[in-house]
């Protein structure tokens, strides 16, 4: 009896990896279409962009499949190392000589050799906290829920200082699914809930640069060449692109019209030259992936796979559609990368390794759990 009710080791769902590889290399192939033009006028170099990527992949790939053999429940021992090292990261970004910044933000670490981006791992650092404390408490108890409402209040506090809104709102957001999926009581999650949408408000009309950014979401044609610039532009991509596109590697925009083109707004260059049809496949791969991973989580062997594999899937959906929101103009500019696909190394290592977590609590199905496929 004890046997039969153990969890038993599966393939683990591959359809997963295969996604995620697809993601990664097709990402790879529209980064070189977006940047080839800018990267050869700023570093001579058309494939310059397209290397890093391309390093940072096979690094990703290696951690992906490495991590299949880690011992996961090590991690609920380690939650505490592993949250503060992730706010000793993000805030290592104020710390003159080793910080770097660009366009008015300080977001990265300088190594010597490359630059990190500490918030794209320490948001992943959060769930697998959050994940861990939900395994040994019961969420349905206020007072459980305070750690780690603090641990991800903390980490948006750090990362909006850096400033970094757009990943604000995903650990935010991913926060509010988690607690939900943790169990805690709907009355309690929407006391949390309500102070959090207040505060955010208020620092949309408290902050100049970002009343900007609503003002020019609403308008962009009323300051077209300044904040309504990159908006207006992501129209023409997405607009020329029509139902097929205008052919791989033809895209327009790219030719410094478009800000951002290979990272932030890559998703407004893969419709235009791929057009609708291009733009809904890549959106059904994020759509599939996610349902994969939520299934995955579904038949996870313990409740702390089932919160992290739900965790990483809520982030994946989250900033997803965001990224996508932003460039398609239903919801006001914020730089955000798209998963997998937007040129940033730190971006793609991250959500690889986190993928191949999800791949191990695939292969450690509970028996009970129906066959989901």
């Amino acid at each position: 009896m004890t046997t039969a009710m153990t969890a038993k080791n599966h393939r683990g769902d591959y359809l997963i990896a295969v996604i995620t590889v697809f993601l990664g290399l097709f990402g790879i192939l529209m980064i070189y279409s977006a940047s080839s033009y800018g990267a050869e006028l700023s570093y001579g170099d058309s494939f310059f962009y397209v290397k890093k990527q391309a390093v940072s992949f096979a690094a990703g790939l290696v951690l992906m499949l490495g991590i299949g053999y880690f011992d996961l429940k090590k991690l609920v021992k380690l939650r505490y190392i592993i949250l503060i090292a992730s706010l000793v990261l993000l805030a290592l970004v104020f710390v003159p000589g080793i910080s770097v910044s660009n366009y008015g933000a300080t977001r990265w670490i300088n190594l010597g050799f490359t630059t990190i981006q500490p918030s794209e791992i320490s948001k992943f650092g959060f769930i697998v906290y959050a994940a861990a404390e939900m395994s040994v408490r019961d969420m349905s108890k206020f007072k459980n829920t305070l750690p780690v409402f603090a641990a991800g209040g903390g980490m948006c506090v750090l990362i909006m200082l850096e400033p970094n809104m757009s990943i604000t709102m995903c650990v935010g957001l991913v926060m509010i699914i988690m607690l939900f999926i943790g169990g805690m009581k709907m009355k309690t999650l929407l006391m949390l809930v309500i102070p959090i949408v207040i505060g955010v408000v208020l620092m949309i009309v408290l902050e100049p640069y970002r009343m900007k950014r609503l003002t020019a979401f609403l308008d962009p044609w009323a300051s077209p060449k300044d904040e309504g610039y990159q908006l207006i532009q992501s129209y023409y991509a997405l607009g020329s692109g029509g139902f097929f596109g205008v052919g791989l590697f033809n895209s327009r925009q790219k030719y410094l019209f478009l800000p951002f083109s290979e990272s932030d707004f890559i998703f407004s260059i893969i419709g235009e030259e791929l057009g609708l049809l291009g733009s809904a496949f890549v959106i059904a791969l994020f759509v599939f992936l996610v349902i994969r991973l939520v299934k995955s989580a579904l038949r996870a062997e313990n409740k702390f796979y089932c919160c992290l594999s739900a965790g990483i899937a809520a982030l994946i959906a989250v900033q997803t559609a965001i990224n996508i929101a932003v460039v398609s103009g239903s919801i006001p500019p914020t730089g955000l990368p798209l998963p997998f696909m937007s040129a940033g190394g730190t971006s793609l290592v991250a959500y690889m390794t986190a993928v191949g977590l999800t791949l191990n609590i695939s292969r450690k199905r509970n028996p009970l759990a129906a066959d989901l496929r």
